[in-house]
């Protein structure tokens, strides 16, 4: 049966740069991807100017392409926090995808926005129920968490490895786009920027750790049983 997965992330590339190989795989196997970026409103960022519009615009059209619905909140870099409005407003996006499966950033990480909604993800995807106080609110039956490369995450020691080889080439031009999004330029296919050269050191790390040429790892949140043989 198709199932439900949602990734949730602070910022517009989060999901992209930690689990793409993991989302296009599941699109492959013909399961619902959903992305919630928390922050919306990047009106404070240097980068992207007055191009505010055309960053979500362009993520979510080049999202879909990939086939995955993309999704924003309105939260502002540094300006949200673990508060009970903002945790109302991840859950009610948890209350209407209905995840089977979801992915959050790890909880410890040097870039505070990472930090906050790792909390309000895990919040949200475990209480959503007494949050809205309206429903049940059936919570994912597994729910784990994803890395953000060396410079971000810190202490994260997975315990569950995806070999993303196949879905590679794909995986890694979703980030370039991304990336020459913000820098308003086209993106050169077969061509590496700083961000896909990180992602791709680490996808290839994390495939000598399990022997594939390209893997992504994730965190497992809860003990859940394994068919092994």
């Amino acid at each position: 049966m198709a199932k439900t997965v949602l990734a949730m992330g602070a910022h517009y590339d989060d999901c992209v740069f930690g689990i793409p190989g993991i989302l296009l795989s599941a699109v492959r196997k013909h399961h619902r991807v959903v992305i919630l970026a928390m922050i919306g409103d990047y009106s404070n960022w240097a980068p992207i100017g007055n191009r505010q519009k055309e960053l979500l615009r362009g993520t979510v059209e080049i999202s879909k392409e990939y086939g995955v619905e993309m999704r924003y909140l309105d939260f502002q870099s540094m300006r949200f926090d673990v508060t009970a409005e903002n945790k109302k407003k991840v859950a009610e996006v948890v209350a209407e995808v209905e995840p089977d499966v979801a992915f959050l950033l790890w909880r410890h990480d040097r870039h505070a926005d990472h930090g906050v909604a790792s909390r309000l993800s895990e919040i949200a995807l475990r209480h959503a129920s007494p949050l809205l106080a309206k429903r049940a609110v059936q919570a994912p039956r597994q729910i784990y968490a994803y890395d953000n490369g060396p410079r971000h995450t810190i202490g994260f020691e997975p315990d569950t490895f995806v070999d993303v080889t196949g879905e590679w080439d794909h995986a890694i031009d979703w980030l370039g786009r991304f990336m020459a999004l913000v820098r308003n330029e086209p993106y050169k296919p077969g061509s590496r920027d700083s961000a896909q050269q990180m992602k791709e050191s680490l996808a290839s790390y994390r495939g000598k750790t399990c022997g594939v040429r390209y893997a992504e790892a994730a965190r497992s949140l809860d003990a859940y049983p394994r068919e092994i043989l």
